[in-house]
């Protein structure tokens, strides 16, 4: 695995990764990049320049791709031929509507647990995870081996919970918390906000006057 990938070629690998994932469901046996790079959005260019970056070889001239054997080969690249064990930070409405979400297992996610500091919340069950007090947050990890945690917790509790999930052993964050939090560089944060892409989305959205003129 080529840990030196930039960030924005691994966020490309996903999408093809995604893309090879549903042609194969549908039965495509071959792919081009020419065709990869159309459900992606991006140039057949730049689909064959991020599978050398990803030293992934096996296409062949004329033909393409073969969809099962790419698919494999960026599963591995990308860490997903291997469990990784999940535990939600934060048990309110955002916390319990990802417990449901249905598809993790079938990128080898397992959801095993969730945490809170709400009394009404611990030791039940919610969406099919147990929750556990925050403050076993560490115990926890070890005992049942977690290796990502999903921050969905206040804004006023972010660095605090993150904390608790560093000193835990947790070394990768998926942050749903619209704040920056500081981790240590062992460890790695992936932000999930909302509210940057609908300030994206309003952008392109807007006439194009509009975005040359001062703000009142």
């Amino acid at each position: 695995m080529n840990k030196d990938l930039p960030s924005v070629t691994v966020s490309r690998l996903v999408g093809y990764l995604r893309v090879l994932t549903d042609l194969e469901g549908e039965g495509v046996v071959y792919a081009t990049s020419e065709r990869l790079g159309g459900a992606a959005q991006v140039s057949a260019h730049q689909v064959r320049k991020d599978l050398l970056l990803a030293r992934v070889t096996s296409g062949t001239r004329g033909r393409g791709y073969t969809v099962a054997i790419l698919r494999r080969e960026l599963s591995g690249t990308l860490g997903l031929t291997r469990r990784w064990r999940v535990a939600i930070v934060g048990m309110g409405r955002l916390g319990q509507a990802i417990a449901d979400y249905p598809h993790y297992k079938g990128f080898n996610f397992e959801l095993v647990c969730a945490f809170d500091r709400d009394p009404h919340k611990v030791g039940k069950v919610i969406g099919g995870l147990p929750v556990h007090p925050l403050e076993q947050l560490t115990s926890r990890t070890t005992e049942l081996a977690l290796d990502i945690a999903f921050l969905t917790v206040p804004v006023s509790s972010a660095q605090a919970a993150t904390d608790l999930i560093v000193a835990a052993g947790i070394r990768g964050v998926l942050n749903f918390v619209p704040t920056a939090i500081s981790v240590p560089e062992n460890v790695r944060v992936e932000p999930v906000d909302f509210l940057a892409g609908l300030k994206r989305l309003a952008f392109y959205l807007q006439p194009h006057d509009e975005q040359l003129a001062p703000a009142s």
